[in-house]
């Protein structure tokens, strides 16, 4: 029978400091009792619309209230955080210590997809806080490359917790005793791929490189790629992103015409930066189409950016055509 390490003898081994691994253990006890929340679904009275909206003037659901408020909750109380910024928040919420991390995080990604029973997932990225004063909304905006840490629970037919802190990723399975058990050390994205995700009902929008890309995909092996291609879409960024994780692949979330103005519809601090290390870390690339993810400089809490992750070589094709206007 198999013996698997537990997160808790896990991060007993790294090599990161206590203060950090505190931080991540209080992520990952909550998100164990997110799922069982998430699993409980109608009859918890939890799916469904909370009749508000949050900063992005997009419609809440019960959940994404309940999910925030639990992270919330358990990230004020652990001593190591300074400040928390949520996807579902204005503004960031200072802990009143000074020192330690900021955690920023998306409670529930993908929950517009949650009252169909399609996984959901947490996101979170942790940061180093000001040593001198009590953290602002300027000392959150660091690079991504500046992340000591991230990662994200999915909640699917298992609940499994992906996790980087000193070096390489590593999955977590939750068993039915709530505990996080390590099933899939050392994680590597394959360099190469013949599948990608993407939201094809927006092609018309999208932009000359992103169009020529995936007309060569669909060409198939009779087109310029020489291969054939399968896509997938699961309109939840933490299950795409998962599935590139296990087998390889390349998730596209580009810019398109409909909301010129606006770079991307995914968040730089709340989804990109934390999924875009773990990509990296486990040997694939993150790019906005140009520039590696994790070198943009934020600029405000709820910053937007075009997303292309996964497969290295793959994303630098992408990337190629990008450059090639």
């Amino acid at each position: 029978m198999t013996t698997f390490v537990d997160l808790a003898a896990w991060l007993a081994a790294e090599p990161a400091d206590a203060a950090l691994k505190d931080v991540v253990q209080t992520v990952a006890t909550t998100c164990a009792q997110i799922s069982r929340v998430v699993a409980s679904g109608a009859l918890s009275g939890s799916l469904g619309a909370a009749g508000s909206t949050n900063v992005q003037d997009e419609e809440q659901k019960k959940l994404d209230v309940i999910t925030n408020d639990m992270l919330s909750d358990a990230l004020k109380g652990c001593a190591a955080v300074a400040g928390l910024a949520s996807e579902e928040l204005e503004q960031v919420e200072p802990t009143g210590r000074v020192g330690g991390y900021l955690v920023t995080f998306d409670p529930l990604d993908g929950s517009s997809n949650i009252d169909v029973n399609v996984s959901v997932g947490t996101i979170f990225s942790v940061l180093p806080a000001p040593a001198d004063h009590a953290p602002a909304e300027a000392d959150f905006l660091q690079l991504g490359r500046n992340q000591v840490a991230a990662g994200y629970a999915v909640y699917g037919p298992q609940t499994m917790l992906v996790l980087t802190l000193s070096g390489g990723v590593n999955g977590f399975t939750l068993n039915a005793d709530g505990q996080w058990l390590l099933t899939h050390p050392a994680i590597a994205i394959k360099a190469d791929t013949a599948e990608f995700a993407i939201n094809m009902s927006n092609q018309r929008h999208w932009a000359p490189p992103v169009r020529r890309y995936i007309d060569g995909c669909l060409q198939g092996k009779d087109g310029p790629r020489g291969k054939n291609f399968n896509m997938r879409w699961v309109a939840s960024m933490v299950a795409d992103v998962h599935r590139i994780m296990m087998r390889g692949g390349v998730f596209m979330y580009p810019w398109d015409a409909r909301e010129p103005d606006k770079p991307g519809k995914l968040r730089l601090m709340y989804e990109a930066n934390p999924m875009s290390l773990l990509v990296e870390r486990a040997g694939g690339k993150s790019t906005e189409a140009v520039i590696d993810i994790l070198d943009i400089q934020p600029t405000k809490l709820h910053q937007r950016v075009p997303v292309v992750l996964g497969s290295a070589n793959e994303v630098e094709v992408i990337r190629a055509e990008a450059k090639a206007g």
